[in-house]
């Protein structure tokens, strides 16, 4: 299984949800344009997963972090979509 440094790509998305990893074009320019690709692939089956999960109605806090989580997955995608338009690469 590929990974980028030292984890999984399932490990680093999670890390990415959570605010420990930023994606950024300088994350990005070691890693080959599969590696890449694959990384928003999965970043993509996350959001799914995180709103398929039971909406916390009653508590905020719930709802902030899961709110957050979407939104570092959602960048995260953006500046994948923009580092590939930049590379002039066939995007998924």
């Amino acid at each position: 299984m590929k990974g980028i440094r030292g984890k999984s790509i399932k490990a680093i998305t999670w890390d990415i949800a959570e605010g420990y990893v930023t994606v950024n074009p300088i994350f990005l320019k070691p890693l080959e344009m599969e590696l890449i690709k694959e990384l928003y692939q999965e970043i993509q089956h996350m959001q799914t997963e995180i709103r398929g999960e039971k909406f916390p109605f009653n508590d905020i806090q719930a709802i902030r972090q899961r709110n957050m989580r979407l939104q570092r997955l959602n960048s995260a995608q953006v500046i994948i979509r923009n580092y590939l338009k930049e590379r002039k690469q066939l995007f998924i």
